[in-house]
């Protein structure tokens, strides 16, 4: 079990929304960071954006001390996508793969007026529900996780809790008023403390926490009757 190093360069990388991004962090060293917007055209821009970071930075994935990966909830492709780069990085590196949620990592960015307290991160789950993820924040503007991730329908969201309380990851909703609208930013990897960074994920067991199944996968199922071959 080997805890993060944070005074080696990290390569972050977070797909879970339409806003996806790539960090390359380095001790004292101010991030570098790219912003992808994932789901458009055929082909994956996530890779290309990896090197080119690492290529500006004048390192290889050998010099990295980690890669760290959002492991969602959040765009069934687009996690695929983030965690299979990932891990062949860290495979073909030989280094550790640690895994951060991606609500907790919006909640990183947080703006810096917002009291410190409890927040619940919200994102589009589809079918009318929202996954959900409470958030501690504290005055020095770390955040973890505070509970369990859930999945609630909109309603039952707006109605047991306050704007005040909420903050919605990706576009806000008409229906859920909220204190603030984030994405996830690999750049505030740092800021989000939690158990998560005691230890290295699986390499060969390791998935992104999808919330649910691909849509394409529940419209087979649907037609066949029976659970897709794996």
């Amino acid at each position: 079990m080997t805890a993060l190093n944070e005074l080696q360069p990290i390569l972050v990388v977070e797909a879970a929304t339409a806003q996806g991004s790539v960090a390359l962090l380095a001790g004292a060293q101010p991030a570098r960071v790219r912003r992808v917007t994932m789901g458009v055209g055929r082909e994956d821009q996530l890779f290309p954006t990896i090197q080119e970071l690492l290529a500006d930075a004048q390192l290889t994935p050998a010099a990295l001390g980690a890669v760290v990966c959002g492991a969602g909830p959040g765009s069934f492709t687009s996690l695929r996508i983030a965690a299979s780069l990932a891990k062949g990085l860290a495979h073909g590196a030989g280094r550790p793969l640690y895994a951060v949620s991606s609500l907790v990592l919006a909640a990183a960015v947080l703006p810096p007026e917002l009291p410190a307290g409890r927040y619940l991160l919200h994102a589009d789950a589809l079918r009318g529900e929202r996954d959900v993820q409470g958030v501690r924040r504290h005055a020095h503007g770390q955040v973890e996780a505070d509970g369990p991730l859930s999945r609630v329908s909109v309603e039952a969201l707006a109605a047991g809790s306050a704007p005040e309380q909420r903050v919605a990851v990706g576009p806000e909703l008409a229906a859920l008023p909220s204190v603030a609208a984030l994405w996830p930013d690999a750049a505030a990897c740092l800021r989000v403390a939690g158990a998560w960074r005691n230890a290295p994920v699986s390499l060969s067991d390791w998935e992104p926490d999808y919330g649910r199944l691909a849509e394409a996968q529940v419209k087979w199922e649907a037609a066949h009757g029976v659970a897709l071959p794996t």
